[in-house]
């Protein structure tokens, strides 16, 4: 398989998959805001910084209120990371490796896309907000199942696996993130109540809920929500999930040495980990690391199979 045909396949899978996590992102932080108080002020402006992508947002918007904030992760086309964005680069892969993918993956690819854009509107509007990225996330999962049952399983399928895994997995710790750091404005005794309503709006954002209780048994508590999402050997959106997958494809890859031992070497990270025993302060710097050993995994990836340097480390 040609290295760029590769590459187009992986990017193609990180974007499909970043399209449904931002949607998913904005959704339940939507929903969060309902559950809080009406006296309590949430900073959506937390949202932009946790998906990487403040600098931007602060060079194309003067003001970071709600509006624009929801605008920029939704339906800015110049932000990569907006679920507009994410499936125009989605799309455009896509339609360079037409002859690669089952011809229904691409209409349905390409509809989705469009629909998206035509009903943009809607999807920025309070009333239309929920349906819009409902049926977004539900038109990306109809994709992912249409490849996972109409495509090959061969080299392709597994590149197309690793970036929707690798995508996944940044996206789980990220969407753990937003509990992690100071979502409300103000601290008070009086919100205490609604830890737990935080935790829970985070495991329905990955559609975890009922997972969780199937598992642990327990109810909603800070600590058994993060060994589950992030250690979780069975649940797909899990970070050790996500990585066992990624690990799976590569055995099948040739010349698979740095990136293999890249990735086991995450896993122990992830597995050792007792991350229900850090305070806030300690879980966002763990998830830190665990971005830049993602992004390490990335680079091994493109470095091996599409002729990409390394970034020289500083």
């Amino acid at each position: 398989m040609l290295s760029r045909v590769a590459e187009n396949i992986y990017w193609m899978a990180r974007y499909m998959e970043r399209a449904e996590d931002t949607a998913r992102l904005v959704n339940v932080t939507t929903h969060l805001v309902l559950d809080l108080p009406k006296k309590v002020s949430f900073d959506w402006e937390t949202l932009v910084d946790i998906t990487g992508y403040s600098e931007i947002f602060r060079e194309r918007y003067e003001t970071a209120d709600d509006r624009n904030l929801v605008r920029f992760l939704v339906g800015d086309a110049l932000n990569p990371g907006s679920v507009i964005g994410s499936l125009d680069n989605a799309r455009e892969n896509a339609r360079t490796i037409r002859d690669i993918i089952p011809r229904e993956a691409w209409e349905q690819i390409n509809n989705l896309h469009l629909k998206c854009k035509g009903n943009l509107q809607s999807g920025l509007s309070r009333r239309g907000r929920y349906d819009y990225l409902r049926w977004t996330i539900l038109g990306v999962q109809t994709i992912t199942g249409m490849l996972a049952g109409t495509m090959t399983h061969d080299a392709g399928y597994d590149f197309l696996r690793m970036g929707r895994n690798l995508e996944r997995a940044d996206m789980t710790t990220r969407i753990i993130d937003v509990r992690s750091v100071n979502l409300l404005a103000e601290k008070s005794v009086d919100l205490v109540p609604f830890e737990n309503i935080q935790w829970m709006s985070v495991l329905k954002s990955l559609t975890g809920y009922q997972m969780y209780r199937r598992a642990m048994q327990v109810r909603v508590r800070r600590p058994d929500v993060l060994k589950f999402l992030f250690q979780d050997r069975r649940f797909p959106r899990s970070l050790y999930h996500c990585l066992r997958e990624v690990e799976n494809c590569l055995q099948d890859l040739p010349h698979n040495d740095a990136p293999l031992r890249q990735v086991t070497q995450m896993q122990r990270m992830v597995f050792d980990a007792k991350p229900g025993r850090l305070d806030q302060v300690e879980l966002h710097q763990f998830i830190d690391d665990l971005q830049a050993q993602l992004a390490g995994v990335h680079d091994q990836i493109a470095a091996t199979y599409f002729g990409v340097a390394v970034p020289a480390a500083t």
